[in-house]
C-alpha cells in the first residue's frame, strides 16, 4: 500500500493520522479491549498461583500476555473478519477481508515509549514477511515494584506507522528499534491516559 504520508508536508501528518484512525472499524473498541485484557491477566493463574498475588511477571512477560489477549479478544468479537495473525506473515490482529486494516500491537513498561525488533526499521522483503507499515496499538503499563503492587495501563495510543519511523540501535549487535519523535507526535493518537 502506498504511504498515506508520501509527498505530504510534515505539518499535514497529524491530520492524516486522525483521518486514518477515524476510519478504522475497531477504533472505538481498542481502549475497552486493552483494559479488559489487562484485567484478564490479573484473573489468570499459572498452575495454582494467581498473577499479581503470588506471581509477579517481568514486563516482557506482561507485554506478551497483553499482546496475546488483545489479539484474541478482538478476534472473538469479530469472527470471520479478524483473527490472531500468523507470526511473521500477518499483522498481530489480521483482517481477513482487508489486510490493510490489520493491526500490530506494541506494549512497554516505559512511561511513554514503545520498542520493536530492529527488523521493523527495514522495508518488508516480499510476500513471506508481514508488512511493517500500517496500524499500530501502542500500550504503556506500569511494572510490579515495591511501590506498585497492582500495576495499571497508563497510556493507549493508536495510529499508523511505517518502517522509516523506526530507528535501529546504532550498535551492530543491538536488536532493538525505537520510534522517531515525529512518529510519537504526528502518527499516534492518544485514546486513553491514566490520571
Amino acid at each position: 500500500m502506498k504511504s498515506p504520508y508520501q509527498g505530504k508536508a510534515e505539518d499535514k501528518w497529524l491530520n492524516i493520522t486522525r483521518k486514518l484512525v477515524n476510519k478504522h472499524p475497531l477504533k472505538d473498541e481498542i481502549v475497552e479491549t486493552v483494559l479488559q485484557s489487562w484485567e484478564d491477566i490479573f484473573n489468570s493463574k499459572m498452575g495454582s498461583f494467581f498473577i499479581g498475588k503470588e506471581i509477579f511477571p517481568e514486563p516482557q512477560i506482561m507485554s506478551f500476555f497483553l499482546h496475546e489477549l488483545v489479539a484474541h479478544n478482538l478476534s472473538l468479537k469479530h469472527p470471520g473478519v479478524y483473527k490472531v495473525g500468523e507470526p511473521k506473515k500477518e499483522k498481530d490482529i489480521h483482517n481477513m477481508v482487508d489486510p490493510s486494516l490489520g493491526i500490530e500491537i506494541k506494549a512497554s513498561s516505559h512511561k511513554d515509549k514503545i520498542f520493536a525488533n530492529r527488523s521493523y526499521a527495514q522495508p518488508s522483503s516480499g510476500s513471506e514477511t508481514k508488512d511493517k507499515n500500517g496500524y499500530y496499538i501502542a500500550i504503556n503499563f506500569e511494572k510490579f515494584s515495591e511501590k506498585v503492587k497492582r500495576p495499571k495501563i497508563t497510556l493507549i495510543r493508536f495510529g499508523y506507522l511505517e518502517h522509516k519511523d523506526w530507528i535501529p540501535q546504532k550498535a551492530s549487535t543491538g536488536q532493538q528499534a525505537h520510534l522517531s519523535s515525529q512518529a510519537y507526535e504526528l502518527k499516534l493518537i492518544t485514546l486513553f491516559q491514566a490520571e
